[in-house]
């Protein structure tokens, strides 16, 4: 095991500093790989928009999402027009920020929010309970901020809706209250300019996982009261490091480990936090990594854990590469045991551009198109389809208790009478040298946060990396790797009745009936490609979700 240290010299610390240790077990391949990054001048073929640089099936795609390279930059007058519009807003009293995203819409501005202290509710979510929550919270004080890139996303559609008919009936004007964010010339763009709303245009040479320092990162978490300029200005400060040609540059580095590590079979990456006072950044950068590299049969799965004392970051982890984000791991005391690991530590605007560098750097090592996610939409037609047409779910395989339980997906549940043993069987279906376990929750992630406490219960029964995603969110991010990537996960589904459904205005479905929908869509995807997947049905919410959570743990 080599270490091997780089840290900056910048004299403002506080937007230049940065710091990456790197621990890797085959010195001799890493070393080739980033001096072969070096050699072809990818950094700044990077930052010069270089679309040749995955190959030529990859060309076309890359030519139009290159964009995000210099939004430290381009993105500045932004800022003026978000303080602008907040500063209106709070002389009218309206001071609750409310998201309506998915994805990397709702990821970026969640972690910059949270980094800087300051509120942001996001909905992301077609659960009825989350959506009912969501606008009865202080409605006379909210501003509700609608992003969706191509102007035509669902669930977006769905809760700017339910936002609309709720100031209607407040008898508040719901263009004085929604601002959307969206590209140009969408049919969102066009419709609601036309209705009178307040348009942000994003640049569509973004793609939606790189867009945190665009208007999908940057006008919810403005108008919530974060520096917005701050983090531009700790992006612009890294930005000569990652567009330098030299074997200095961090994003060479942390895409060379990553990329060399997963050729060599180390292809799970552990996101720990290590005191790096950005809650959250596990999250967005799973979706970044996990969408940009899970395709074609290969990937990195990215695994947020609790800590760096987690399970799944312990040392005994023989498949995965461990990060820790933020000072608070020294891997020179306590490498990971695949040889393979990492530290980053930066301010968050820092961060996120190292992270997206990394991330193509490591697509040009594996080969992989980091911009396209051709498996996406596959659970989207899914869904829609199920949408159209609503025949009753299949009879369970078993009931226990207030669980209906289903197996899809090349495998059977033997004869089996509880919900225990029919969990039982699927772990024992994991690989015990590659495969992982994914949970996936159709839930209320605010009322239902409980069941997240699972994971690490799971990944020390399992001995195996276990991710943990809330839907329907996950299915524009983690989603794309699941369907995409080696055929080595094994899937757990959990959805749940609804104690009370909610129309969607002006559709002929509740959003009850679309999350079962996207959830029954999600499961029919996998298991038609063979992934074995247990559906896990809650009859009901609070019983079912004890008796869940005490089978899982």
């Amino acid at each position: 095991m080599t270490v091997w240290n780089t840290t900056s010299s910048g004299g403002d610390e506080g937007a230049a500093g940065y710091k990456l240790t790197f621990s890797y077990r085959d010195e001799r391949a890493y070393v080739a790989e980033v001096e072969g990054l070096v050699a072809d001048q990818v950094a700044s073929g990077i930052v010069c928009r270089d679309p040749t640089l995955w190959g030529p099936e990859a060309a076309d795609e890359a030519g139009k999402r290159l964009a995000w390279v210099d939004l430290h930059e381009q993105s500045r007058p932004l800022v003026e027009q978000i303080e602008a519009l907040r500063s209106e807003l709070a002389g009218k009293g309206v001071d609750h920020v409310v998201l309506c995203g998915m994805g990397g819409s709702s990821l970026a501005p969640e972690v910059i929010t949270a980094a800087a202290g300051v509120q942001l509710t996001v909905l992301d979510s077609s659960d009825p309970t989350s959506v009912r929550a969501a606008v009865a919270d202080r409605l006379e004080a909210t501003v509700v901020v609608v992003s969706s890139k191509s102007g035509s996303t669902l669930e977006t559609d769905s809760q700017r809706r339910a936002y609309e008919q709720a100031f209607t009936k407040a008898g508040i004007d719901p263009a004085e209250r929604i601002v959307i964010v969206t590209d140009p010339g969408s049919p969102l763009d066009s419709e609601s300019r036309e209705a009178g709303y307040q348009v942000f245009n994003a640049d569509p040479d973004v793609g939606g996982r790189y867009s945190a320092l665009t208007a999908f990162g940057l006008v919810p978490s403005g108008l919530a009261g974060a520096d917005v300029a701050a983090l531009l200005d700790e992006a612009a400060a890294i930005a000569p490091a990652l567009a330098a040609d030299s074997v200095n540059n961090p994003g060479l580095r942390l895409g060379g480990l990553l990329g060399v590590a997963a050729q060599q079979g180390v292809d799970k990456l552990v996101l720990a936090d290590a005191g790096s006072g950005v809650p959250g950044f596990g999250d967005w950068t799973e979706q970044l990594v996990a969408e940009s590299t899970g395709k074609n049969g290969t990937g990195i799965l990215p695994v947020v854990v609790e800590g760096v004392d987690a399970p799944n970051a312990e040392p005994s982890t023989y498949d995965s590469v461990v990060v820790a984000l933020g000072p608070g791991h020294p891997l020179d005391t306590r490498p990971p045991a695949s040889g393979w690991g990492a530290v980053v530590d930066a301010p968050l605007g820092s961060q996120m551009l190292i992270w997206e560098h990394a991330t193509v750097v490591a697509g040009r090592v594996l080969g992989i198109n980091p911009f396209d996610q051709p498996d996406v939409e596959s659970a989207k037609s899914a869904a829609r389809g199920l949408l159209d047409d609503r025949a009753a779910a299949a009879p369970p395989d078993l009931t226990d208790g207030s669980v209906e339980v289903r197996a899809a997906g090349g495998w059977q549940l033997s004869d089996v009478d509880s919900l225990g043993a029919a969990v039982d069987e699927l772990l024992q279906t994991i690989d015990g040298g590659r495969g992982y376990l994914a949970v996936m929750a159709y839930l209320d992630r605010q009322a239902e946060a409980t069941l997240g406490d699972v994971r690490a219960s799971l990944a020390t029964r399992t001995g195996r990396p276990t991710t943990f995603g809330w839907g329907p969110r996950f299915l524009h991010s983690t989603g794309q790797y699941h369907k995409g990537g080696p055929t080595t996960g094994v899937y757990l589904q959990v959805t749940g009745e609804p104690t009370e459904d909610l129309p969607v205005p002006g559709r002929d479905f509740t959003f009850g009936e679309f999350i079962a929908a996207q959830a029954a869509g999600d499961a029919q995807v996998l298991a038609d490609r063979g992934r074995p997947v247990l559906r896990l049905h809650l009859t009901d919410r609070v019983k079912g979700l004890a008796q869940l959570i005490e089978a899982l743990r």
